[in-house]
Order: structure tokens, then C-alpha cells, then sequence
């Protein structure tokens, strides 16, 4: 039977959203199928709520499971008539619709903001026991005391038996990060004991971007950058001589300034060519006043975004200040805030273990990569990244921190890294930054890679202007065990990525060759590919080597390995020297580990397809099952993945480089940001085999 769970908010201003997207990130890694339904919603179009977007995009649902209701104003119209019923009986169809196809049903109430919160509550309870769901009931602690906090929580306690709804948690939200202690030990235990979790108020969340600004004031984009994803963390009314205003800017704050004030306007700008002055989120030009013609050459370099409005300084400022921020309507950054927030501070498994959920029998790409995340995440492990002075590296460094996913150290020169991230809205809080050039570490670095090199006569001055390339600094951070693992290779070939490894760094014991492979996520399995990116002609020993480190690399990330040793021909009907290099090297792993099922040579169909195994290699334990597959030679191999990836839409995660002592990996330098981390995350799980101290913060 589906299990149905209904976040409900005790009171306005609960944030319940942040618990609605934890709770599904937490139940999409362990149940097959999820869906998720807002029975009532303030937006006039029940096919444009913004939650019911947010969640299909982020968890890849289908229309059919990730729904909305009615409309506030029907539901309104409804009660007012005396038909109540009808407002139960249109969900129940549409619930019921949903968990058909599903295993467990995410319901989120409304949000107690209407003119009557007792008869929202009441209702949210009431389509909660229609829709056979448990309770997650959500408290706010914003602006509260600690004793006003834990009397919420019993009063909903209470109110929820009283309408006879099941519980199956309290959470109180949005508390001062300062009292979570205070206002954990001040909860009386309710009647099963169970913990309640107590979450923090997120600046990061709370804090509208320019974007939401501009939409909810209805702004003109009429110059600058277009980046409006950009937080607002002040607002600043420019209302004094230059001078004055200069001295009171903050970095991250969105200027309002009359359209005749040229002199505010460039001197804010001017602000962001020096390192010295904050740089802007934003700037609203106010009172419908255009900026003189010459100005708007210089507006247009502005590296933020800038609009202009209608109203007057003042009810700008007042129509700014009331913008309300949401997870959904800023994304990535707002919702990796979130999901980092829920990780720390819900006990995920103790909280699933009070309902019975079925565990998953399929693997989507999506599965795997929050699963990812979360495997990263259970073992902290520090990573490096050397390419500080590309944009889409500060974006994942800082949806990683704010995800919690490890620790991150970025290297670059400082002013250079601050600048870059401050014109595009990047918070690089809790970030470490070194500059290697000026770092203390790196006189030790060089002194060790000249002891190191010495057999190829390196000296020590030549060593010190080597330390100063990024990739041979981070490289070393990862030998001498300053950090977990690096990633580079978003601004730089594969070469200059391994170079310093194969120096220094060498291959694990047993291994004669770094490799590669992508996992490559299909719809309903993972399966690994190698090697596709890093030797162009392996020979036997060489292939031998690559399926032994790839089945390792399946089996680190969960995929049972039964490695197909691919040819152009299946079994012993094939002859030729590239046929009988594959079949010496598949008896080479049976010789070097038996204990891997592997057949060889195999063509790709035969290694896939159960009906046709069947007929080509009746016996065999890995035909029709592969999961590891070992290419003869990277064209053909790199020519595979990408054709696979391009014609049945799986996901390629990679290359994941194999076989180095330490974690290193490469990205392509046509990543995205979302490459980047799903490869930091890859190399924090590939380094918890060992661990490393943290490094000093030399941000200074």
C-alpha cells in the first residue's frame, strides 16, 4: 500500500518547504517511486505552482505524480458555499490518481497565511486523514522565545490528536543557530518519545535574490550583467553625497538610487573595479527617471544586473524590503542550502525507520547521484581545487559547501578569486583559499618535490617556480596528506591534470597504468565503461589492468561487477591479433583474480542481452549481465559512451581517473557546474580510504 506523508505547517511562517524537499531528497534514495501533491495552492493556475515545479525538475517526476489541487480562491469559494466535501473528495480523486503509480506520496499543506489560520488548519488535518497520511507537523521558531517554541510544539501535538491524525514527527524550523541547544533541551517528549529535529534559520534562504525582487516588483532589466540569481544580503537607499554612500555600501547589497543620480551610479560602479570596495547584488533606478545617454555605455560593464521602476525612492524601498525569499524560486543555490541544513540536522534513517517504505529495486541516474552526494557526505573528506579562477568552479565549490558535501580548498590568487566571485554573486564563505604563491606550504612543497624529482637533477629553485603552477601545488597538497583528493581540468588539458600525479603521486601497488572509466547512468541500472579517455592502444597486460581497477570502481560505487571484455567477435568464433590480444587479457584477470566473473572476447550485444547471450554464450555467468565493459581501444571506447549517451539519453558521470595511489580526477573542459560536483563528490568517496589533516586557513 502507498504510504502518504502530509508536511503541514502548525503556523505561518514555518518554512515547511525546506522540510518538504529534505524529506523527499531522503525517501527518493530509498523508495523506487515517489510523488508529490499540493492539494490547495495561492496561485490562480494550479498548473504554475512553483513547488510543484521546483520538485518534478529536482527529482525528475512525471506530470502524473507531481501535482497540484485546487486553487486558494476555489477552495475559498467551496467553503463559503458549504462544500466542504467537494474540496476532500477533488483531492482524494487526484491523490489517489497519484499513488497508483508510486510508493510513497509527499503531500505539503498549505501555509496557514489566510485570513483564518484555525479553519486552514483544520482543514490541512482534515484532507490528511482522508488521504490516509501521516503527519509531519511544522513548527516555526522565528521570532519566538524558547519557551513560546515548546509550547507550539504541544499545542500542534495536541490540535493533531485532537482531529485524530496520526504523527509521525514534530520539526521546528527556522530557529536562531545559537538557541538549537537551548530549545532542544526545553521540548517536553510527546507520547512516542521519538526526537524532535530542530533546524536553524538559513541566511542563505531567507536572503531574496535580485531576481525574486525584479519579478515580485514587476523590475525592467535595462543594463548590466544578467545574472539575477545573485543574494540580496542589504539594501541600501543612496540618499547622500558619493563620499558618504561609498562608506556605507556592503557587499551584497542592492542599491536604490534615483534615475537622475549619475554620480551614485558611477561611482558604484567604479566600486567593482577595485578590490578594495564591495561589489553590489543589484541597483534599482527609481522614479521612472532615465539615466542620462552617456551613462548607459558605463551601466552596460556593470557587473551586476540593473533595472529600473516606476515608483519613488521610497515605496521602492518599502515594496524591496517585503520581497519574501523562497527555496523554489531561486534553485540550485537556495535548495543545496536547504538539503545541507536537512543533513545535519535530521537523522534521516531513524526518521524513515518509523514507516514502512519499500526499498528501491531500481537504480535512476538521479538515485545514484543523490546517493552520491550522500556517500560523500557520511565520511567528510577534504578536496582541492585548483582552478580558482573559473567561474563555474566557485559556483560548484559553493553549492558543495552549501550542501555540505566535504571540505573544499580552492587555489588562485586571492584578489583575483574574491573579484571573480563578488562579480558574479558567489559566496565563498567557509571556503578555504590559497594563494601558492604566497602560501607557507609552499617552500615544504618544493623542498619535497625536489627530493622527489632528484634523480631527474630537480634543484630546488626550478622546484619553487614549479610550485607555483596550481596543478602541481594541489597535487602535492594530495601526497603529503594536507587534502583528500583533487579536481582540475575545467580550464586545462588531461595532461597538464595527470602530469604531476605520474610524477610524484605514481600508481597503487599491483597497478602498471592509470585509467579511466564513466559511469554511465542509465534509466534503471549503472553500469562502468572503461577505459575511454586516457590510453589509446592498451596492450593485454595493460587491458588486464584497466578491468581489474574498473571492477574496483564498481564496486566503490555500488555496481556488482561482471566485466565483458569486448571484441568484435564473441567466444572462439573470431580469430585475428585483436581478438587474441582481448582473449589473453580476459584470462590474465582470471588468472590475477578469479574471484571477478569475466568473459572475453564478447561483442557489446551478447554482454548486454540476455536472448542473444543465450544463443552466443549459453554458460556464461557474465553474458547478458555485464556491468563493467572494457574497450579494446579509446576510439572505440570514447566513440561508445558518447553514442550510448547521446541516443538513449544516460547520464555519463566521468572519466574517473583509476589506478593513481590517491584520488585525482579529471573534468572536461566543457563541464558544467553540475559535472564539477558530481566529480568532487566521486573523489570524496574515493578518498575515504584514508584520511587526511585539515589544512590552515590561509586566506589572509
Amino acid at each position: 500500500m502507498t504510504q502518504g506523508i502530509y508536511v503541514s505547517a502548525a503556523m505561518p511562517g514555518s518554512g515547511k518547504s525546506l522540510i518538504t524537499l529534505g524529506l523527499a531528497d531522503a525517501l527518493h534514495r530509498r523508495a523506487d517511486r515517489i510523488g508529490f501533491f499540493r492539494p490547495i495552492i495561492s496561485e490562480a493556475d494550479a498548473g504554475q505552482d512553483p513547488m510543484v515545479a521546483m520538485m518534478a525538475r529536482t527529482f525528475d517526476l512525471a506530470p502524473s505524480v507531481c501535482r497540484a489541487g485546487l486553487t486558494a480562491q476555489e477552495a475559498r469559494t467551496l467553503l463559503a458555499s458549504g462544500q466542504r466535501e467537494e474540496i476532500d473528495s477533488r483531492c482524494v480523486a487526484i491523490y489517489a490518481e497519484i499513488a497508483k503509480q508510486v510508493d510513497v506520496v509527499i503531500v505539503e499543506g498549505t501555509d496557514l497565511t489566510g485570513q483564518d489560520a484555525a479553519v486552514e488548519f483544520d482543514l490541512n488535518a482534515r484532507l490528511a486523514n482522508n488521504l490516509g497520511c501521516v503527519v509531519l507537523s511544522v513548527v516555526s521558531a522565528k521570532d519566538r522565545t524558547t519557551a513560546e517554541v515548546a509550547d507550539a510544539v504541544d499545542v500542534s501535538r495536541k490540535a493533531l490528536a485532537a482531529a485524530n491524525c496520526t504523527l509521525l514527527a514534530m520539526m521546528v524550523n527556522r530557529a536562531e543557530p545559537a538557541e538549537l541547544a537551548e530549545i532542544g533541551a526545553s521540548l517536553r517528549p510527546g507520547v512516542s518519545g521519538k526526537p524532535v529535529y530542530i533546524l536553524p534559520e538559513i541566511a542563505q534562504i531567507s536572503r531574496p535574490t535580485v531576481g525574486e525582487v525584479a519579478t515580485a516588483l514587476s523590475l525592467r532589466q535595462i543594463a548590466g550583467s544578467s545574472e539575477q540569481e545573485r543574494d540580496v544580503e542589504s539594501i541600501k537607499v543612496a540618499a547622500m553625497s558619493v563620499g558618504n554612500f561609498l562608506n556605507v555600501l556592503d557587499a551584497g547589497a542592492l542599491v536604490i538610487v534615483p534615475g537622475d543620480r549619475a554620480d551614485v551610479m558611477v561611482a558604484t560602479l567604479a566600486s567593482t573595479f577595485s578590490p578594495e570596495f564591495p561589489v553590489p547584488s543589484g541597483m534599482i533606478l527609481t522614479g521612472g527617471l532615465a539615466p542620462d545617454a552617456h551613462i548607459y555605455p558605463l551601466l552596460a560593464q556593470a557587473p551586476f544586473p540593473i533595472f529600473d521602476s516606476p515608483e519613488d525612492t521610497y515605496h521602492t524601498a518599502k515594496q524591496v524590503s517585503e520581497v519574501r525569499s523562497e527555496i523554489w524560486s531561486s534553485q540550485r543555490r537556495k535548495a543545496a542550502a536547504a538539503l545541507g541544513a536537512w543533513s545535519k540536522h535530521v537523522d534521516e534513517s531513524e526518521l524513515l525507520h518509523r514507516i514502512d517504505i519499500p526499498r528501491p529495486v531500481r537504480m535512476t541516474p538521479l538515485r545514484f547521484l543523490h546517493e552520491l552526494i550522500e556517500r560523500a557526505r557520511s565520511d567528510r573528506k577534504h578536496i582541492v581545487l585548483p582552478e580558482g579562477g573559473d567561474v563555474r568552479i566557485l559556483r560548484a565549490a559553493e553549492i558543495l559547501h552549501r550542501r555540505d558535501v566535504c571540505d573544499l580548498t580552492v587555489l588562485g590568487e586571492l584578489n583575483q578569486v574574491r573579484e571573480l566571485a563578488a562579480s558574479h554573486g558567489i559566496d565563498l564563505s567557509g571556503i578555504t583559499l590559497i594563494d601558492p604563491a604566497a602560501s607557507e606550504l609552499r617552500e615544504e612543497f618544493a623542498e619535497e618535490y625536489a627530493r622527489l624529482r632528484a634523480h631527474k637533477g630537480m634543484d630546488l629553485g626550478r622546484a619553487r617556480e614549479i610550485m607555483l603552477e596550481p596543478s602541481y601545488f594541489g597535487t602535492m597538497m594530495v601526497q603529503l596528506g594536507v587534502v583528500d583528493g583533487m579536481v582540475s581540468g575545467a580550464a586545462h588539458t588531461t595532461a597538464n591534470t595527470i602530469r604531476p600525479a605520474l610524477e610524484f603521486v605514481k600508481t597503487a601497488d599491483g597497478v602498471k597504468i592509470v585509467s579511466s572509466v564513466f559511469l554511465m547512468l542509465l534509466p534503471d541500472r549503472v553500469l562502468v565503461y572503461g577505459d575511454c579517455a586516457v590510453n589509446p592502444e592498451p596492450n593485454e597486460e595493460q587491458l588486464a589492468d584497466i578491468a581489474i581497477a574498473s571492477a574496483q570502481t564498481a564496486q566503490q560505487f555500488g555496481v556488482e561487477p561482471r566485466i565483458a571484455m569486448l571484441s568484435y567477435s564473441t567466444g572462439e568464433s573470431g580469430t585475428g591479433a585483436a581478438v587474441d590480444e582481448v582473449r589473453a587479457a580476459t584470462e590474465l584477470v582470471r588468472k590475477l583474480r578469479p574471484d571477478l566473473p569475466v568473459e572475453g572476447p564478447i561483442q557489446y550485444d551478447a554482454a548486454v542481452d540476455a536472448s542473444i547471450a543465450a544463443s552466443k554464450l549459453p554458460a556464461s555467468q557474465v553474458a547478458g549481465q555485464a556491468t563493467v565493459f572494457i574497450f579494446p581501444d579509446l576510439n572505440t571506447g570514447n566513440n561508445t559512451y558518447k553514442a550510448v549517451q547521446q541516443s538513449s539519453g544516460a547520464v555519463a558521470v566521468g572519466p574517473v581517473l583509476q589506478g593513481l595511489r590517491k584520488p585525482i580526477n579529471d573534468l572536461s573542459r566543457g563541464c558544467t557546474v553540475e559535472d564539477i560536483v558530481n566529480t568532487v563528490a566521486i573523489t570524496a568517496v574515493q578518498g575515504q580510504n584514508s584520511a587526511a589533516p585539515a589544512v590552515p586557513n590561509q586566506e589572509a
